[in-house]
């Protein structure tokens, strides 16, 4: 594995995709894993309610993720975050398919069938469209 990508917002089922990243990149010397979080509509609006305003926002957001950052470099693999804006299916899949990644990695929610039946499946959704293998950690 030498280029990955992980979808993350900071919950627990990305922190397990994360973990499983590093323990594949830990393997190849020149790996490098690049995090995106991808902000929608309705968490912007509601993030800029709760801070004030939309660079308050932008900050908290990036320290809420550097953590992440920081257990990457902790492991001596190179790493970048990305913050993007936009619906996060579609924009984790541009990105995915311009990028010429090795691996993607997304945590799953956990959804039970009933529910994924109905609303459909992030996960599901990026494995269908992404053209890089996918792997959806539990």
């Amino acid at each position: 594995m030498k280029k990955i990508l992980v979808a993350t917002d900071g919950s627990e089922h990305a922190k397990r995709a994360l973990e499983k990243a590093i323990e594949l990149a830990g393997k190849e010397e020149d790996s490098v894993i690049n995090l995106m979080y991808v902000v929608d509509g309705e968490t912007s609006k509601s993030d800029v309610l709760q801070y004030g305003d939309s660079d308050t926002a932008s900050f908290k957001r990036e320290k809420k993720l550097q953590e992440s950052v920081d257990l990457v470099e902790a492991k001596g693999i190179k790493t970048k975050l990305m913050i993007e804006h936009g619906d996060p299916e579609e924009v984790l899949i541009d990105h995915a398919n311009s990028n010429d990644y090795d691996l993607v990695l997304v945590g799953s929610r956990g959804r039970n069938k009933f529910q994924t039946m109905v609303l459909g499946s992030v996960s599901h959704k990026l494995v269908k469209h992404i053209d890089a293998p996918v792997m959806v950690v539990k």
